[in-house]
């Protein structure tokens, strides 16, 4: 969704500012332009600043948050073969706040290891980078995995770890990514 007319912020809300990451408070009754809404949360441009609303705060916008997408019920206890499955899909949801395609098909989630820790209870450990070292929005995207993982029942841990060898490259990016890009 994006959007030429203004949003009218209902209330005081914490924003991310984009690509730095600093926590920011955007004033009730400021103006918000959506550039972009993938995976839940909002990109926006305020006074000519982007900044990063997350899925939790979307009311400040005025708009509806959507239902967290859950696993179809099975008759069982989940294989983890069936749980590797449902956890590619839940990091598929997950956004870069400037690039309109999810962190699995850009390259940036290098492993995802899951580790049974009980009956039907499972550790994931993710290692994934940024397009960019430096960029100040890693904190924000490593918590958005963790909390995405965090959302499927069998996953009671989920640690995140930001790492940067190797460095990312656009030859990283899957087919469908670079096409959605342009870079194809």
């Amino acid at each position: 969704m994006n959007s030429n007319e203004a949003k009218i912020l209902t209330r005081d809300v914490e924003a991310s500012v984009v690509p730095v990451g600093t926590k920011v408070t955007l004033k009730q009754g400021e103006s918000a332009y959506i550039t972009q809404s993938l995976g839940g949360s909002y990109t926006v441009v305020v006074n000519g600043n982007m900044f990063r609303i997350a899925d939790k705060d979307v009311d400040a916008l005025g708009i509806e948050m959507q239902a967290q997408p859950t696993m179809a019920a099975s008759s069982g206890p989940m294989t983890q073969e069936q749980l590797e499955k449902h956890v590619w899909e839940a990091l598929k949801t997950c956004f870069d706040p400037e690039i309109p395609v999810n962190i699995v098909d850009l390259g940036l989630i290098y492993d995802c290891h899951l580790t049974s820790v009980g009956e039907n209870s499972f550790k994931a450990d993710v290692k994934m980078t940024l397009t960019a070292p430096g960029c100040g929005m890693g904190p924000t995207l490593a918590q958005d995995v963790q909390n995405k993982l965090l959302n499927l029942d069998p996953i009671d841990e989920a640690n995140v770890e930001l790492v940067w060898d190797p460095p990312w490259n656009q030859s990283m990016m899957t087919e469908a990514a670079k096409l959605q890009l342009g870079l194809m």
